[in-house]
Order: C-alpha cells, then structure tokens, then sequence
C-alpha cells in the first residue's frame, strides 16, 4: 500500500510539472497589445499569481494609467498540506489588490508588496479566491495546465472575461472545443513559436534546443506547444481566411472519409473555395477561425462515433466544418430560382 501511494505521489509530482511554467514578460507584452482597449475601466484579476515576482502583475501595474485600469488584484497559491515532496506546512496563500498608487510605475519589488493573507492555501477555488473573482472584470494568467478544464469552467460560470495561456492540446478537450463551437471562446493572437518559452524552477531539467539562461540566470524552456485562450475580441477574429484552391477536377487531392460524409484537407492553406460540403480540417484551423465564414459542425468523430478514417487509417485530429459563405450563396440562388 506504501509503495502504490509514493507511485501515486510521483506521478502527481509529474504531471504537475507544466503547473511551473512562469510566463516570460516579453510574451506578455506581445499578446496583451492587441487588446489594449478592452481594459479601461476594468478590474484585472491575475489569480495564480505571487505579486511579488510575476510578470502579468508587473505588466498591468507598469501600464495602469495607460490602460485606464480601475484595480489590479494579484493572487498566489501556497500549499499547505504535508507529503513526499513538501514536509513542513507552509504560510497561507495572499493576494494583493494595487490601486496605481503604492508601486512608484509598477516596479513590483519585494519589499514594496504588503500582501494580505487568505485564511486558506490561495487555491483558485477557495472561497476567498472565488470572492475576488466574482469582483473582477477579466482575468489574465498562466493558470495550472493540468487543471486546465476546471479553470475554464470556473471563468465560465462566473461569466469572466479572460486571456490564458494553456496546452495546445486543450482545444482537443471536449469541455474546450464545446466552448469553441459554440462561439464562447476562442484563440488568441499567438501561439506555438509565438510564445518564445516560460520560465521553470531551478529543479527543472531544461530540455529541448531552445533551452537556455537569460542574462537575469533565469532558466527558460521553449515548448513551442502552447496558445492563448481568450473571449476577448481580437484584430484577427473576423478576418476571412484566403481560399485559393478548387476541388472540382481537384478531387484526388482531397480523399473522402470512410465514416463520414465529408473529404480530408491536410492543411487550412489548402481549404477549397468552391466545395459546399463537409470537410476535416486540422486543429490548427482555429487559430485563423472567422465564424462568420465556416461552421464547426463536430469534432474528431465520424457517424460511427469511431475516428475519422481514410482507407481505414485515422489522420491526426481533424475538425469538420463547412462553408458558410457558400451555403450562403446558394440559398440566394435558390431564391432566384423560386422567384422564377
């Protein structure tokens, strides 16, 4: 019994590894530009975050006047129960609430922050933590990757706008893509190569050819595997994608499903402009995702609820939608003819 709960502890201990990656400054900066006009007026809630040394608490403290910001709230997470790893209960979880007055341009030292104490660990859903959410506008952080799904819905239920970052993998969870197809939710601006790394502890094997030390001795991997989830409006959301290629005479390029009554598009670039029907597009779709042009329909599964397969072998996930504008086209040429 010892040696299946040590087991268990591992394996907890390695999943949880995404849950320390920090975000660098740099890739804050690069996403959050794009979104500047959403904040005025806002309450920010950073909730997995130590005032102290993150970097989405020393972002929006720097630019609070610029963003027209009404209070900054920066929460972190202390844990506080005894096991293989951690052997002595540590101090409770804090927060801290900056209102553009205590931090001289948002230079978020130490020993500029008096942090109130939680009662409890700071846990994201604790009470104490929902009590400040439920008081803020939008949240903006790196939350735990392997509570992904459980973020989310919290954000969700408590109807919060917000930008985090997450696997890319997440959109392929079914809670996630729901939100996806039902237009609650969707990708930001950048994503794998464009966030350029996170900052890891010093116990972290730095692994990958894109590893390294900055110049401050921190340590930073590049994943290149993740993304920005977000309900705010973003520049590119209603931008078209370019069709440029034809099916009809084309047909061999684009393979039917055996399951589905729908052809197999490889890469978005290769969409075709003139088919009506369904088609399985790679996940990567949703990062040039214009509702207003494509219908998602569903998500990996054929009729049989198996796969998508072709000649009997299954592609990487796929999403099947279709043409909106083309639906579109016909049903005004219907009407034409009806008129006739």
């Amino acid at each position: 019994m010892a040696r299946k709960a040590t087991n268990k502890l591992l394996q907890k201990a390695k999943k949880s590894k995404s849950d320390e990656f920090y975000t660098q400054l740099s890739d804050i900066e690069s996403e959050l530009k794009h979104y500047k006009n959403q904040f005025k007026g806002k309450i920010v809630y950073c909730n997995c975050d130590d005032p102290r040394v993150s970097n989405f608490f020393k972002y929006f403290s720097a630019n609070f006047e610029q963003l027209g910001l009404k209070k900054l709230i920066s929460s972190c997470y202390r844990r506080q129960e005894i096991d293989l790893f951690n052997r002595e209960k540590t101090e409770s979880g804090f927060y801290f609430e900056y209102e553009g007055k205590q931090i001289d341009k948002g230079e978020s030292k130490k020993d500029e922050i008096e942090v109130i104490h939680f009662k409890g660990d700071g846990d994201f859903r604790s009470k104490e933590s929902i009590k400040l959410l439920k008081e803020s506008d939008i949240v903006v952080t790196n939350p735990p990757f392997s509570l992904f799904r459980e973020y989310v819905a919290q954000l969700i239920k408590y109807d919060k706008k917000f930008l985090i970052i997450g696997n890319i993998n997440a959109i392929t969870y079914k809670e996630i893509f729901k939100l996806i197809k039902e237009n609650k939710a969707w990708l930001g601006i950048n994503l794998g190569r464009g966030i350029s790394g996170f900052i890891v502890p010093k116990h972290y094997e730095l692994y990958g050819t894109e590893a390294r030390i900055d110049e401050s001795g921190n340590r930073i991997i590049s994943p290149n595997n993740c993304l920005w989830l977000t309900n705010l409006e973003t520049p590119i959301r209603n931008e078209d994608i370019t069709l440029s290629k034809i099916y009809y005479g084309n047909e061999s390029k684009y393979p039917n499903y055996d399951n589905y009554d729908g052809i197999n598009v490889n890469k978005t670039k290769d969409i075709p402009k003139d088919y009506e029907g369904f088609m399985g597009v790679p996940i990567t779709f949703l990062h040039k995702f214009n509702p207003n042009q494509f219908e998602i329909i569903k998500f990996r599964k054929g009729n049989d609820e198996k796969d998508l397969s072709i000649n009997g072998k299954c592609p990487y996930f796929r999403i099947l939608i279709k043409n909106r504008r083309l639906q579109k086209s016909q049903l005004i040429e219907t009407e034409k003819i009806e008129r006739l």
